[in-house]
């Protein structure tokens, strides 16, 4: 990645901040800046138009390769987009499951068909997608998945089990699914990976309600649901080497944009301390700075860890990012609420309020899901300084 900005890219900067500018106005004015952890409820159906409107603009699926409907852009332009994207206050992406992790799967581990089939809906912002990992008993420990799956005569896959925290589910066409297809078998061994219609007997989706209000993720329980023969991706009992492929592509360049999102909270807990009076505090403004100063390193460990080359993989960089921002982003909500006092103790519609609220109540979760700090740190030790594996139960 070349860090240092050509004509070309501040070129195609103004043309991003433009075109944000000019259409997300009139009807989608009431989006800029909703949509994001925490808000994930807010108006799904203007999202879904908002959608549209940027596959109308050609700013869906920006990095995908030209010939899968994606504008192939560089890297650096990627960032660039996702950037500006979060700077104009662009609401959280109702496709993001299917941009950024199923469809770049599926360019790597799908077949022609399935990329013919599910691709274009990505593309268009016209189908959208769940992601069916975690269950009640694997969520950071993801292999010891227990819902199963089995083939039948006519090659077509039924699906048993359960799967938990699913991500609006309630708002989606497609779920891909990580199943035990083996009978017997342990960990990582034996697992399928499949594509499954939601809007199908034998699918029953649960909200989940949450402290802050909110529901947009669920339980989804599968009771003998059905899979196309087609729709698996890889071969049998290659699950977990597609899972993980997908996973790696969950800290891509659009975690500049999310770090653009992160410090328009911070400006938020900054106003807030400043309107109340609160800056005043040496102790808040030393945790101002310290949170100021631990987004810049974010930045900087991302633009490091997007150097390292435009294939799919971890980089040693890498290991430590979810560790490092989930950590962070946790702080800063605790600061938000130290900031509002007493305002901020009972839940309230105040627009000053609010935001500062969510962010709290979401941040709470953020060391817990995609991965624990434990799981992190582990990770970190295994992969990234290839120390010897955490001892595991034998039984």
């Amino acid at each position: 990645m070349n860090l240092q900005p050509s004509t070309t890219d501040e070129a195609f900067r103004a043309e991003v901040a433009e075109w944000m500018r000019r259409h997300l106005s009139g009807r989608f004015e009431s989006l800029r800046h909703r949509g994001g952890p925490g808000d994930e409820e807010a108006d799904p159906v203007l999202r879904k138009e908002w959608e549209r409107e940027l596959a109308a603009g050609r700013w869906t699926c920006v990095g995908w390769p030209a010939e899968h409907g994606g504008r192939g852009l560089s890297i650096e332009q990627q960032v660039i987009f996702h950037e500006e994207y979060a700077r104009a206050g662009g609401p959280g992406r109702m496709g993001h499951i299917g941009e950024g992790l199923i469809g770049p799967t599926l360019i790597a581990f799908g077949s022609e068909a399935q990329k013919r089939r599910f691709l274009p809906g990505i593309v268009a912002g016209t189908e959208y997608w769940a992601q069916g990992y975690s269950e009640p008993g694997a969520g950071s420990d993801l292999a010891n998945v227990q819902t199963r799956c089995w083939q039948e005569a006519d090659g077509s896959w039924r699906v048993q089990g359960q799967k938990v925290w699913t991500s609006l589910a309630h708002e989606s066409e497609w779920i891909f699914v990580l199943a035990r297809s083996e009978p017997g078998s342990k960990g990582r061994n034996g697992l399928s990976f499949l594509l499954l219609p939601l809007a199908q007997p034998g699918v029953r989706i649960q909200p989940i309600r949450q402290m802050g209000g909110g529901s947009e993720f669920n339980e989804v329980f599968f009771d003998g649901a059905a899979a196309e023969a087609g729709h698996l991706v890889g071969k049998p009992g290659e699950g977990w080497k597609v899972a993980m492929g997908l996973l790696e592509f969950e800290r891509g360049v659009s975690t500049l944009g999310q770090q653009m999102h992160f410090a328009y909270e911070f400006d938020l807990v900054v106003k807030a301390a400043q309107a109340n009076g609160s800056a005043a505090n040496p102790q808040v403004r030393q945790r101002i700075a310290q949170a100021w100063c631990g987004l810049r390193v974010m930045r900087y460990n991302a633009l490091r860890m997007l150097s390292g080359g435009e294939g799919p993989g971890l980089k040693r960089e890498a290991l430590i990012y979810k560790y490092y921002w989930s950590n962070w982003h946790r702080e800063l909500g605790k600061l938000a609420l130290d900031v509002l006092g007493p305002a901020g103790d009972v839940v309230s519609d105040d627009p000053r309020i609010r935001p500062l609220q969510q962010l709290f109540f979401f941040s709470r979760a953020d060391t817990i899901y995609a991965g624990t700090n434990e799981i992190q740190l582990n990770l970190i030790a295994e992969r990234g300084l290839d120390m010897p594996r955490e001892p595991r139960p034998t039984a």
